[in-house]
């Protein structure tokens, strides 16, 4: 039997793909704070080590980032 964990998990984001370091079954927007299921990840930042909700949330946050209001 395979155990379901409903938690957030723990995720090293590398160039086009990411690895699971400790299982959940989403990873929070760095910027909007929403649960992203893993099946659903398809925009972060491996520099950062940040997930995205949405291409609109990424590129928010790289202006942000540009504009020196995030670290």
């Amino acid at each position: 039997m395979h155990k379901i964990y409903s938690g957030p998990a723990k995720v090293e984001y590398r160039d086009g793909e990411y690895y699971v370091v400790a299982p959940g079954s989403y990873v929070v927007c760095a910027v909007s704070g929403q649960h992203i299921p893993l099946d659903q990840l398809r925009y972060w930042s491996v520099d950062y080590q940040e997930a995205y909700a949405t291409p609109e949330l990424a590129h928010a946050r790289y202006r942000e980032r540009l504009s020196g209001k995030v670290s």
